[in-house]
């Protein structure tokens, strides 16, 4: 097995704001802090390693995915995100951001803000938003722990106050800022809105959307439940024991990030030792990673990759015996 190919534990990278913070867990810049490669960002490893790190991904894109623990002590501003199209038309990146939330916490009466009451337009959108009334028809959703969340671009969102969440992403800054509570930043100024461009990219639709269906299956010797399934990135939990347990790569890089207890991860006879909320990536060419706990039960996992494609992730929960109706109800959330 090539030396460079073990699971990568990466230093996290901390993004105060005035609403709480963020800690970036998996991004393009964040350092490997252990064995050969520590020092080597993840776009060091794409130069570096290519297909072995990325199997059929493009090595010469920022790594597609990003994950995040966000910890709102007050709420975040009301905002939207573009497409890819959109992105690569107007701001000349490569990609827009779908995102998905999973909520770890959630004080009593915390809710989210999520999309419309009601149909509306671009012309209402921008009168409210120039008088102050815009909160009108903002939807407002409750949620509590365990709930998850599906936002694709254009959907409006805010995270409310007394929330901490797992955020899966497309690796992308992209936010356009619509309205932030009439508090104002670090430099006593109000931040910066991006009315205009949110206004290009915002489905004035009513909306239904709330917490997704999960769905719980077992599969490679694990339970799992199956998270989120978009098409740029697939979002499970699952549980580590004290018996080890084998996954496939898949030609897929994996994230894990433990919630609760420590987890052991092997790959490339190197095994590291990961603490609540740390996270690591096992590389594509590794073909096999073996997940435990020393923990007395058990530790939830959060795990992310990039599909291969949806097909093939419908395929193995089907072939985990679940019923076909259930899984296509599944999938279909995220069409």
């Amino acid at each position: 097995m090539n030396s460079a190919l073990y699971p990568y534990v990466l230093e996290p990278k901390a993004a105060p704001a005035i609403w709480g913070g963020e800690s970036w867990k998996c991004w393009d810049t964040n350092p490997v802090t252990n064995g050969p490669l520590a020092g080597a960002t993840i776009a060091d490893l794409r130069t570096k390693l290519g297909a072995d790190f990325l199997g059929t991904i493009p090595p010469e894109r920022i790594f597609p995915v990003l994950t995040k623990i966000i910890d709102a002590h007050d709420a975040l501003s009301v905002q939207v995100h573009p497409t890819d199209a959109y992105a690569q038309r107007v701001e000349h990146q490569q990609n827009g951001k779908t995102e998905c939330w999973y909520i770890f916490d959630a004080k009593p009466g915390a809710e989210l803000v999520l999309g419309w009451t009601r149909d509306t337009t671009r012309a209402e959108y921008e009168r409210r938003v120039a008088d102050g009334t815009l909160g009108e028809i903002l939807r407002r959703v409750p949620v509590r722990r365990g709930d998850a969340f599906y936002l694709p671009a254009g959907t409006l969102h805010a995270i409310g106050a007394g929330i901490v969440l797992f955020e899966t992403q497309q690796a992308s800054d992209l936010t356009y800022r619509i309205f932030d509570w009439n508090r104002v930043g670090a430099d006593g100024k109000p931040r910066q809105l991006h009315v205009q461009k949110a206004g290009d990219v915002l489905d004035f639709h009513r909306s239904t959307a709330g917490a997704t269906q999960q769905l719980a299956y077992r599969f490679e010797g694990m339970q799992r439940t199956a998270v989120i399934a978009d098409s740029r990135f697939i979002v499970e939990r699952i549980v580590a024991t004290s018996e080890p347990a084998s996954l496939a790569t898949h030609d897929r890089p994996l994230i894990f990030m433990p919630v609760d207890h420590t987890l052991a991860i092997e790959a490339g006879g190197v095994t590291v030792t990961l603490e609540p909320e740390q996270c690591a990536i096992v590389p594509a060419a590794a073909a096999w990673c073996t997940l435990s706990t020393e923990a007395r039960s058990e530790t939830h996992v959060m795990f992310v990759t990039p599909p291969a494609s949806r097909a093939a992730y419908a395929a193995q929960i089907l072939g985990a015996g679940i019923d076909p109706h259930r899984v296509d109800s599944f999938m279909a959330q995220f069409a």
